[in-house]
């Protein structure tokens, strides 16, 4: 069906990208006739945003841009924001809920990239490659097998069977590696992998041990001197998931202690901003500990998937009010409907609310052709198609029902 997908002039849709965002995004918007679409390489800080945010509709960031309350309540026109990574931690999810923001992610888009990487890592751990590459470059030969070992026959156990867990345990299991995992969740395994009864239990029996848990109250500082004490003799540690999930202090001791023999950290609890910042952690100048700058996910073909998953999200939400995918608003597609204007209403979720909108309409003689309701807990969101001739005057209604959130013609 050929027509308008948007009553608001395109050329008037401002449009942010901050964190060297994929160009992707950028020439799938432009492509689309979106003239206003301002690309910035690094990250802002809360007072920068609040200023930059004021007239942008839609915000793409990375892991670095905090979204706050205060940045929120200062975007006067935001309709979505897209998180070009896996998390969202970095937004207050609440407010913007409350301000019926919808916010979109891309969870699977670099989940290959640091499923190699991990593999990778345990093998140049297990053969302490580091090691003899840091005496390689100061001029020493150390040609010597002592402490090496291959990764076939070893076990490698994953906290957490995510989408990056388990795409690591089957390439370890291509490996020969046994792969064991424990997750707060039931979990299907995969090939051979066994589920373990306790994190203690897979403390204890793993030769590698690799981290991928979100962030949250119940994972921070999970590896700490209490779980570090049920590490195997010689094992190493992997975390490319979050950087308060471990007790780095606790970790540099056990490492110095030979308890642990190695460690690869690519997550921290405090990271610089932008490229050439000073970086400090505990666990640097220790022997075959590999230190990278959150980069688990950084190839050009993670950057690219999450440029077109993402700024497709945003894209369809702006142009159809699709919302599949967002963390805040409820899950609603609709195919266009024909002789109709399409009007999106975000209402705090209180009974009642679609009854007024009904009655509001009818009261006013607007016939609706189609109607569509979802909520969460916190705020429901109705799509609704109305007579062409009345639509205008359909939404000025709309934004007197009590509970309105934000109300928005989408064509």
């Amino acid at each position: 069906m050929n027509q308008q997908t948007t009553s608001y002039p395109k050329e008037k849709i401002n449009i942010l990208f901050l964190e060297n965002i994929s160009d992707k995004a950028v020439q799938l918007f432009k492509q689309s006739g979106y003239t206003n679409v301002k690309k910035i390489g690094g990250a802002l800080s809360e007072e920068q945003l609040i200023e930059a945010v004021k007239d942008v509709h839609l915000l793409g960031i990375r892991s670095k841009t905090n979204i706050t309350e205060k940045v929120l309540n200062a975007a006067n026109k935001l309709q979505a924001i897209g998180c070009f990574c896996i998390g969202v931690n970095q937004v207050n999810l609440k407010a913007a809920t409350k301000n019926g923001v919808t916010v979109f992610n891309a969870p699977y888009s670099n989940t290959r990239s640091v499923a190699e990487l991990v593999i990778g890592l345990s093998i140049i751990l297990i053969r302490r490659i580091s090691d003899k590459n840091k005496a390689a470059h100061e001029g020493i030969w150390m040609k010597d097998a002592k402490g090496s070992f291959e990764l076939r026959g070893k076990t490698i156990g994953l906290v957490g069977y995510g989408n990056i867990g388990s795409q690591v345990s089957v390439l370890a299991e291509a490996l020969g590696m046994r792969v064991m995992f424990y997750d707060i969740e039931t979990k299907l395994p995969l090939g051979n992998a066994v589920t373990t009864k306790s994190l203690k239990d897979l403390l204890s029996q793993s030769d590698i041990i690799s981290l991928h848990v979100p962030e949250t109250p119940q994972t921070k500082n999970l590896i700490n001197k209490n779980n570090l004490k049920y590490f195997k003799k010689g094992s190493i540690l992997i975390n490319y998931a979050r950087g308060e999930v471990v007790d780095l202090d606790a970790l540099k001791k056990y490492l110095l202690e030979g308890i642990i023999a190695g460690a690869a950290i690519d997550v921290f609890p405090w990271e610089p901003e932008k490229n050439g910042d000073k970086f400090t952690t505990p666990l640097q100048g220790l022997p075959n500990v590999i230190l990278t700058p959150h980069i688990g996910g950084s190839t050009e073909e993670a950057q690219q998937n999450i440029g077109e998953d993402v700024s497709v999200k945003l894209f369809n939400y702006l142009e159809k009010g699709i919302t599949y995918g967002s963390h805040t608003v409820p899950p609603i597609s609709l195919p266009a409907v024909e002789g109709a204007h399409r009007i999106l209403h975000i209402h705090n979720n209180v009974p009642g609310v679609l009854s007024a909108i009904n009655t509001e309409l009818s009261k006013h003689q607007i016939n609706i052709v189609g109607q569509y309701l979802k909520t969460n807990e916190s705020i429901g969101y109705v799509v609704l198609d109305v007579d062409k001739k009345l639509s205008k005057q359909a939404v000025e209604l709309l934004k007197d029902v009590k509970e309105t959130i934000k109300v928005r013609m989408l064509y």
